[in-house]
């Protein structure tokens, strides 16, 4: 598992009800790495919040902690 990988997964579980059913997967890319992250129904609004606005800080975590690792990362909430 990569570093963005248990970082995303590390906040996602302190946000949710349902820590046992966040999964995180990675698919690397050639120049980008998309971040799947998958949490149960009931949590997706925590993870998403008001207006997105903890999905865009999500995305702005793992933007600025990949930039250091010299990297392109996108993160994807699936239902």
């Amino acid at each position: 598992m990569s570093e963005l990988q248990d970082l995303i997964l590390y906040v996602s579980k302190s946000l949710v009800d349902l820590p046992d059913q966040v999964q995180v997967n990675e698919i690397l890319g050639e120049q980008t790495t998309v971040i799947e992250l998958r949490v149960d129904k009931t949590d997706l609004g925590k993870v998403i919040g008001k207006q997105g606005r903890t999905a865009r800080a999500l995305r702005t975590i793992l933007n600025a902690a990949s930039t250091k690792l010299r990297k392109r990362s996108v993160l994807e909430i699936l239902e």
